[in-house]
């Protein structure tokens, strides 16, 4: 990232850290709605919100460093210990909102997932848990939509859209894409 939101060569998007910060406090903002998830299935395992809590430390104003990254490795490894599909997804939306402050400024679709990994585990976890009904998952995202600050959408679109693949945390990914990407998200 160069400071002040400037881009090096052509395969480098514009970041600033007040991009990183809102970008990050929307991903929290997607984790922190499926929090409860993981903690009904796991109620001792403080990790997944240590991660939401560091992102949300970094979105405020915190540093970019080490808590954000044990946090976010912590979530990843709380997820291997859910005994249920959706509080595995439910970590791994916290997992991501704490690495959301890493989007790297590479003109790449991939780094979409950073953007927007969150909300789309989130709105799994969310249809898991209404027995994998996608209608849930889609008003989950629509609401997520919503949230999306007018920063968040600007840094979106300035990366190609989603990529293909991914399964359905794939497809929620491009869901929200495309929703944010649309101009009516304004109206």
């Amino acid at each position: 990232m160069k400071d002040g939101g400037t881009a090096g060569d052509a395969g480098e998007i514009a970041l600033s850290r007040q991009d990183l910060r809102e970008v990050t406090a929307f991903a929290a903002v997607c984790a922190d709605a499926v929090l409860g998830i993981f903690e009904a299935d796991q109620p001792d395992d403080p990790r997944p919100r240590d991660a939401v809590r560091a992102a949300w430390e970094f979105a405020r104003g915190g540093e970019r460093g080490r808590s954000l990254r044990e946090t976010a490795s912590a979530a990843l490894k709380a997820a291997k210990s859910a005994d249920t599909v959706a509080a595995r997804e439910a970590a791994w939306a916290a997992m991501s909102a704490a690495g959301a402050a890493y989007l790297h400024p590479l003109a790449k679709a991939t780094q979409v997932k950073h953007i927007l990994g969150a909300g789309a585990y989130a709105a799994r976890a969310a249809e898991l848990v209404a027995g994998d009904d996608h209608r849930v998952a889609a008003e989950f995202l629509e609401r997520m939509a919503q949230r999306a600050t007018p920063v968040v959408v600007d840094v979106l679109k300035r990366y190609p859209a989603a990529p293909n693949g991914g399964g359905r945390v794939g497809e929620l990914i491009r869901l929200l894409d495309t929703e944010l990407r649309s101009p009516t998200l304004a109206e």
